[in-house]
Order: C-alpha cells, then structure tokens, then sequence
C-alpha cells in the first residue's frame, strides 16, 4: 500500500503508544534515519501509517500496542507514585508485580498517602481520567488531628483559596472522633497538588492519615495494600464508553491481529 495515504495515525504517535520511545524521542529517531515503513527507511514525522503497515525502529520490529487496560492498585504509604525519585525514595514501580506490563499512574498520590491508584497501559485512558471535565468523585478517608465541628467544616464545603489558588466546594462528612482524631469522608472532583492536606491546615487541623477509597465507579473495596487487581474488559468499556471493537484514543485494539499471532505462536516457536 501507500505509506503516504492520509488514513490512519501519525508514526510518531504510534511509535510512543508502543512504549518504543515517546513522541518526541520518536520524531527525533524518524529524523535520523532510524524508522522504516514496509522496508522504507523515511526521514519526516508527517506521515500517517496503519495497522498493515510494518514498522521498524533500528531494524527491530515495533511490537503491537495492546488493548487498553485498567488496574487498581492500592498503594502503601511510603512510595512515591515517579518512575524515578530524585532523593533515592522508593516508588510504586519498584514494588509492582513483576509479571504486571508497563503501566502509567493515573494522576498520583503523595509519598505519605495510600489507597486506590488507577494504573492504564493506555495513554489515551489516562488522559480521559484525569480530565476535570470527567467530573468523577474521588473520595477519601482522611484521620485529621483536632476536634473539628460543622462549623469547622463549612469552608470546606463553601470552597477555599489557598495562596491564590481556588479549591472547590468538597463534601465532607464528619463521621466519628477517637481520642485526639477525627474521622472524616472527603469527596472531590479535582485533584490539586496536596490539596486536602492544604485545605485542612487552612481551617487549622492536621492529616496524619489519608486513604482513597474510590475513584469514580471504582473502588478500592478488600484490595490489600500492595496488590493490584485488573478491571474486567466489559466494566472498562462500560465506564468509559469504548467500542468494544475500536481503539481508545492512543490505543490500537488489533483483535484480529492478536488472533493471527496466537494462531501463529501455535503453529512455531514463540517470540520473545
């Protein structure tokens, strides 16, 4: 076929969706002679390929994007959600399964905070997720130190500037006091950096516990700290609203493909 037909995605896009390099190291790679297409080796990223079209990257193979998927992880205190921290911290990726695939965080809880992370192979789903305009809840358990009332509470509820910087009204349920802490329910559909450690030293109380419970329609429900449980195909697709038979944006489902491989990997030796 034509390489130069407008149909499909851009090569740099799908090079990145790979997990090959990202968008601008692939662009980077394509200018120096690096990419082939079909046996091709081309020089310019404006260029638009297809799922028939066979790609190389320094003359190894680019493998097939998988389909998207979704996984809960709940997330001990103490790691840091970085692929690389700078002061030498451990991070959710030196303890995640070894089996599990590459993954990307869904937005990020700080070092002291644990429970729900949504973890995607996809960046299209990640992005979707982390959108304001999603508008889904997340809530969390919060202990705070102090005894807060009602009234404590109303800024919260009213919303808050914090050195310039508005927050939006939460909900918040105060739900029981134990000794010198409270429990509190905390629901918000944003997620500023910090932002209810932030909001409770503003109304003068101090979290020495939080824990996301849910995001959105999912939960963190029995999963225990460190393990990761992957959302069913169907209940992702519902959720999110995906084709069962089309591709996420930043994701290519190649069912067929998929099939042709496994019927292939039965009929010779496995790749590697």
């Amino acid at each position: 076929m034509n390489i130069d037909t407008p149909k499909g995605e851009r090569i740099a896009k799908v090079i990145a969706r790979a997990g090959r390099a990202s968008r601008r190291e692939a662009e980077r790679l394509i200018e120096e002679g690096r990419v082939a297409v079909n046996g091709k080796v081309i020089d310019r990223a404006a260029l638009n390929v297809t799922p028939k079209d066979k790609i190389t990257v320094d003359g190894t193979p680019l493998d097939a994007p998988e389909e998207a998927r979704l996984w809960l992880y709940h997330k001990p205190a103490g790691l840091v959600t970085t692929t690389r921290d700078e002061q030498g911290r451990p991070t959710i990726y030196d303890k995640l399964p070894e089996d599990l695939p590459r993954v990307i965080s869904v937005g990020r809880l700080d070092l002291n905070s644990e429970g729900l992370l949504l973890l995607t192979n996809d960046g299209g789903i990640k992005r979707r997720l982390e959108l304001p305009s999603t508008g889904w809840l997340r809530k969390y358990r919060v202990r705070v130190n102090g005894r807060p009332t009602d009234e404590t509470l109303a800024p919260l509820r009213n919303g808050l500037v914090i050195d310039g910087q508005k927050f939006l009204p939460m909900q918040v349920t105060l739900d029981r006091q134990q000794g010198a802490n409270a429990w509190l329910t905390i629901g918000l559909r944003e997620g500023k950096n910090r932002e209810i450690r932030r909001a409770m030293i503003d109304i003068g109380l101090t979290v020495n516990r939080l824990i996301r419970v849910s995001y959105g329609p999912f939960q963190l429900g029995q999963l225990k700290p460190g393990e990761v449980q992957e959302v069913r195909r169907k209940i992702l697709r519902d959720q999110l609203g995906l084709d069962a038979e089309k591709p996420t944006e930043g994701t290519a489902t190649k069912k067929r493909q998929v099939q042709r491989r496994r019927r292939n990997d039965q009929d010779g030796p496995q790749g590697g």
